[in-house]
């Protein structure tokens, strides 16, 4: 067998090729989307924290969320940012496996645990009596670690078959990062198997979740439907609306970029679309959460005043 030296090559990723007024533009707006993601989904750890009338089931969840998307966006962003302004654009092939791994892996662990939520939601509306009684602390903690270790366990299954293809030259990824279709786009020797393998995982990863999340949502609604009050029914609904909005908003951009055959060629589309599924939706889902969740909504406010009245008191003893 002939012995592989692609380990040492390096990729170069492309990026925003743009004139420098732009990309000085561009490096602001995404210095943004960072610093407004990383803020936003700490505060929401710290909230639901030290605050005991959080600690229930879905804030537990949402708390996992949070520290999911702060990672989710460090995986990805600081490189781009870099890049702006660094005329070396490249990445080792060992760096540009350990990006898409990581990447890969925090996606993956978003879906199942998204749909854990939605199951929580069921729970919670569906069989209000049953509720406490099975959505203990201890099952929590085991359904948030199976979303973590299913997720990276995925991942390391693609990104092993994925890191045994032979890549060719010159070796741009026509992309802002190292994902899936980009990486594969430069392989050279038959890459069947690892494509196959990819494209299996990302139907199961994606639509195993996407169906437990349906049904949940099926039975919700039907439970709704049959509260007698109009308040009743606004009452249910508002406490899984902000999180039907996050599913509604992370499926449909994933389910386009990677529930498809893998090696098809590299276009702007795509960049816009991995702009939206992975910077800008872990910026949009803190405020979601926050300003459809009443409950998150008024701790906040609470923490807000106490927060307020303590710096006056302190300004003022000074």
């Amino acid at each position: 067998m002939k012995e592989r030296n692609h380990i040492a090559l390096e990729f170069i990723l492309l990026g925003f090729p743009t004139q420098l007024e732009l990309q000085a533009l561009l490096f602001l707006v995404f210095l943004l989307i960072y610093v407004l993601t990383v803020t936003e989904n700490m505060v929401i750890i710290l909230v639901v924290k030290q605050n005991h009338q959080l600690h229930k089931p879905m804030y537990y969840f949402l708390g996992n969320l949070s520290f999911l998307e702060i990672w989710y966006v460090s995986v990805t962003l600081p490189k781009l940012l870099v890049g702006f302004w660094s005329q070396n654009k490249s990445i080792s092939f060992p760096s540009c496996l350990a990006q898409l791994y990581f990447f890969i892996s925090l996606m993956c662990t978003e879906c199942i645990l998204l749909a854990v939520m939605a199951y929580d939601r069921y729970m919670a509306i569906c069989h209000p009596l049953r509720y406490p009684a099975i959505m203990t602390h201890r099952l929590c903690v085991q359904l948030a670690a199976l979303s973590w270790a299913g997720g990276f366990s995925v991942s390391l299954v693609k990104v092993y078959f994925i890191s045994r293809l032979t890549f060719c030259g010159p070796g741009v990824i026509n992309h802002l990062f190292c994902d899936i279709s980009p990486v594969l786009n430069l392989a050279c020797t038959d890459m069947s198997v690892a494509e196959m393998v990819d494209f299996a995982l990302a139907l199961v990863i994606l639509l195993l979740p996407l169906a437990v999340t349906t049904l949940s949502y099926l039975c919700i609604i039907a439970t709704i439907l049959h509260i007698p009050t109009a308040q009743g029914k606004r009452k249910a609904f508002s406490t899984c609306a902000s999180h039907l909005t996050v599913i509604i908003i992370f499926f449909s951009a994933t389910v386009f970029t990677y529930a498809r055959p893998r090696r098809i060629h590299p276009f702007n589309l795509n960049k816009v679309v991995s702009i939206f599924y992975a910077m800008v939706t872990p910026a949009l889902n803190p405020l979601i959460y926050c300003l459809r969740n009443k409950e998150v909504k008024e701790v906040l406010r609470k923490t807000l005043d106490r927060n307020c009245s303590l710096t006056n008191q302190i300004s003022m003893e000074s």
